[in-house]
């Protein structure tokens, strides 16, 4: 089972590069993140076409979160717990159906900046419900796949210019120490474990010729349990897809998993 995550920018914006991507990398299973739009507005028939079942979390203009299935997608949730009062649409969560169930979330984890601002609280806030939540579901002992664009910079080597991000919420030592706090649950990083060669990106900005010198960072992340970590068989990040016309500020990273 192919599993991807991408934040894709809008999904109206880029409907026809992301069908693009879908029909070529053909993903069992997709986390989309930052759809920008509201449930009714989510270009279902263009992936319905494709054979894929869908749930959408969605939100005017910002945010948004949405899972793509060619299976059925059962036990749906939408946001996660604790969020009394919080109206960003951040997270989503199914059972995606087969021969071996995996439960998948698809998550957009706050940006936090500028760090002065409550914009920081509001995301390391955000990290311990997470946190919390990743503890629940771990209890459940399935394959479970968070997949999404964390706004985490894990370690020096996962940005090109690491002095660059200094201070930023992305790199602050208290959005990292969450991270590792999160992974100590019991999460493997499927990357680090696949891979884990230094210089691989998911992200670069659109200004100052970021994609053209390689000033990327690696934010996007797949946390999977132990049941669904030992079947992991690789990790690809699509790198390629950032240099095709009116493309997202990201790239898809897939994982498969032996199911």
């Amino acid at each position: 089972m192919r599993l991807a995550t991408w934040n894709v920018n809008s999904i109206n914006a880029r409907l026809e590069t992301v069908t693009r991507w879908f029909e070529e990398a053909q993903p069992d299973v997709a986390c989309l993140q930052e759809i920008k739009c509201i449930d009714e507005k989510f270009p279902a028939e263009a992936f319905e076409r494709l054979g894929y079942n869908i749930a959408v979390h969605g939100q005017k203009s910002y945010n948004g979160v949405a899972l793509l299935s060619k299976t059925p997608l059962e036990d749906v949730t939408r946001g996660l717990p604790e969020g009394d009062g919080d109206e960003h649409a951040r997270y989503i969560e199914a059972v995606v159906s087969g021969p071996r169930p995996v439960r998948v979330a698809s998550i957009y984890l706050p940006n936090g900046n500028p760090v002065e601002s409550e914009k920081f609280a509001y995301k390391l806030e955000w990290m311990a419900r997470l946190n919390r939540h990743a503890q629940n579901l771990l209890k459940l002992e399935e394959p479970l796949a968070l997949m999404g664009d964390y706004n985490v910079i894990p370690e020096p080597r996962d940005a090109e210019n690491p002095e660059r991000w200094v201070g930023d919420a992305l790199f602050r030592p208290e959005t990292r120490e969450a991270f590792r706090a999160l992974k100590w649950l019991g999460l493997t990083e499927a990357y680090l474990q696949a891979d884990g060669a230094p210089g691989a990106y998911t992200f670069w900005d659109y200004q100052a010729g970021a994609w053209q010198r390689n000033h990327g960072i690696r934010i996007d992340h797949a946390l999977l349990s132990p049941q669904a970590a030992d079947l992991l068989r690789r990790c690809e990040i699509h790198r390629d897809v950032r240099g095709w016309e009116k493309p997202s500020d990201h790239v898809p990273l897939v994982i498969e998993l032996d199911l």
